[in-house]
């Protein structure tokens, strides 16, 4: 049975050799090229154009109506994503939205670990970023630990200032981007540049700016170590059969120089493939060494196995020593046996039909809810009156929504009371209501009935004939609540 590292120090992985040679505990990873790099390119760009293009992008949606295709609009109480528009009594799509997007991460968490994590967080996406940045200011890894306890010059104070100038524009591009999904995008950009945005706006910028700066400029790994739950979730959820990063030890151990393996398979003695280069642990942006083990701090993002099977690749030796691999199979490999990958199993086919399940169930529910609603709200002080003729009287405040782009009148009407009677406070039982708006009213309903009903409100829509309808109580004076 395996269990995951949760002593993980940063120290341990890359201070405990002084040839790594850090600085401030500082995890300083080396650029490295292959297949898992490459998708981390893509991913990062993809996702950087998402949150940079989105708010740009227009959708028509009617006279009056935003043209932004995704937008809070915290104005007009809405959410707006393409087709669909959230009202804010429709919050429990976004609690289903979120129930939908844990259930994501814990299937991708059985399927192949903490791979999100590695690909698309936004801490690792930016972090990849200021990597860039630094890499492409300062060099690579080597070049930067030598400078860092190097003397202060006029040059390395020019490739400071630089550095962190482009830092400070990326993080304020991620300030800017954020605010624009919150107002129509082009003209918000147009009154941040020129400097007529509200002080709120601005406000926000500073506010993502630093935080931005802060953790994918200086805090990096401790973010996706300390401060991200995840990790320890993942200790609780950990499937040994998810596809994550591991080191096949029964094949790399005994580690060994090139020389040393060769001498010791010449003399007929067990000799590892793995030489003991550090590229696994020089790579990785967590500073974790991937042979001592899982641990809760690996992002799965693939990277030392790049650097990996580079080093394989040079000394022609079998790529695979550090792979994207089920732990069950590291345990079979220890005994001789075959890997078996299980990809569609009971944990992962339960965690897809429920994925497809809600997201089904919210997808019809959207498709077929009304652009007309109906609340009701029954009167507490005093809760009935008993009129001079002996009829009692019930007051309510009805609210009527009208989520279509045009004006509408509804007929208001109550059943289930024998004899009763509606009236309108301030209106006939015929209102009209303002597009994309809601009206609130004071209803009156008198009858003559002497015990507790049930009530029915139904609000018809006087030129398509469709209804909507909300219950509630009448409650006679003997009765009170």
């Amino acid at each position: 049975m395996a269990t995951l590292d949760i002593s993980f120090k940063p120290e341990r992985a890359h201070l405990r050799k002084p040839r790594r040679g850090t600085i401030a505990e500082r995890v300083v990873p080396q650029s490295v090229s292959g297949r898992y790099r490459r998708l981390k390119w893509a991913a990062l760009i993809a996702c950087l154009a998402i949150y940079y293009v989105v708010p740009f992008i227009r959708w028509t949606r009617g006279p009056g109506q935003p043209d932004q295709a995704v937008l809070f609009d915290f104005e007009r109480g809405r959410l707006y994503f393409f087709f669909i528009e959230i009202w804010p009594q429709e919050v429990y799509y976004l609690t289903g939205l979120l129930i939908l997007a844990t259930l994501i991460l814990i299937w991708l968490n059985a399927v192949a670990g903490r791979v999100r994590c590695g690909y698309f967080c936004p801490q690792t996406v930016w972090t990849d970023l200021f990597l860039l940045v630094e890499r492409w200011v300062e060099g690579d890894r080597r070049e930067r630990l030598k400078k860092q306890g190097a003397p202060l010059t006029a040059w390395r104070l020019l490739e400071i200032g630089v550095k962190h100038a482009v830092w400070i524009v990326i993080a304020m591009g991620t300030g800017g981007a954020f605010v624009l999904y919150f107002a129509d995008a082009p003209t918000l950009l147009v009154e941040l540049v020129t400097g007529e945005a509200s002080v709120l706006s601005y406000a926000w910028v500073g506010i993502l700016t630093s935080t931005t700066y802060t953790l994918a400029g200086f805090a990096r790994e401790q973010v996706c170590t300390w401060m991200c739950p995840w990790p320890r979730l993942q200790g609780a959820i950990w499937d040994p059969e998810a596809l994550i990063v591991n080191y096949r030890d029964y094949r790399g151990e005994p580690r060994g120089s090139v020389k040393k393996a060769a001498e010791l398979r010449a003399n007929g003695e067990p000799a590892g493939d793995c030489v003991d280069c550090l590229q696994c642990v020089n790579v990785c942006p967590i500073g974790i060494d991937i042979r001592e083990g899982p641990n809760f701090a690996c992002i799965n993002c693939g990277l030392c196995v790049d650097a990996c099977d580079s080093v394989m690749t040079k000394l022609e030796r079998p790529r695979g020593l550090i792979d994207y691999e089920a732990w069950t199979n590291i345990e079979r490999g220890h005994r001789k046996e075959p890997p078996r990958r299980r990809m569609i199993r009971p944990k992962t086919v339960g965690l897809g039909l429920s994925i497809i399940a809600l997201a089904g169930v919210m997808g019809v529910s959207l498709s077929m809810r009304s652009d007309a609603k109906i609340t009701v709200i029954h009167d507490r002080n005093p809760v009935a009156v008993r009129l001079s003729d002996g009829r009692i009287r019930n007051g309510y405040t009805v609210r009527l929504y009208n989520k279509a782009d045009g004006e509408r009148d509804f007929r208001l009407t109550v059943t289930g009371l024998p004899g009763a009677s509606i009236e309108v406070v301030g209106d006939d039982a015929t209102v009209s209501v303002a597009p994309d708006a809601t009206r609130e009213l004071r209803v009156l309903v008198s009858t003559s009935v002497t015990d507790r009903q049930a009530v029915a409100f139904s609000a018809t829509d006087v030129a398509s004939g469709s209804a909507v309808a909300a219950q509630d109580t009448f409650i006679p004076v003997e009765g009170g609540h």
